[in-house]
């Protein structure tokens, strides 16, 4: 069974601690498994890569590390970070995250 996370592909966040804390970006990816994001622009490292036919010039790359979903926060589209629920929907008989600050649902 997969776990839900209150983090989902395509979300804004911000970084709640380590060097980027108070930066903002995109969630590019979600491993469920691991609990890590890699969020757009977020915990860039040097990779230090040989020429090959991607790049033939070879040198240091900068690439996205992955970060722990618990130093990550949603942000609502009042464009505060916000703690974020679930709750059922009666009609479509399914769960929604929605924000703790504003009630609104997070699509």
């Amino acid at each position: 069974m997969r776990t839900k996370l209150h983090i989902r592909k395509g979300d804004m966040v911000t970084v709640l601690a380590g060097d980027s804390r108070g930066m903002q970006g995109k969630v590019l990816n979600v491993d469920t498994e691991r609990k890590m994001a890699i969020v757009e622009g977020i915990n860039l490292v040097s990779k230090h890569t040989k020429p090959n036919a991607k790049s033939p010039q070879g040198g240091i790359l900068k690439k996205e590390a992955p970060v722990h979903i618990s130093n990550l926060m949603v942000i609502d589209s009042t464009g505060k970070p916000t703690r974020t629920g679930r709750k059922i929907d009666p009609k479509k008989n399914i769960s929604e995250r929605y924000s703790k600050n504003s009630g609104e649902v997070i699509k």
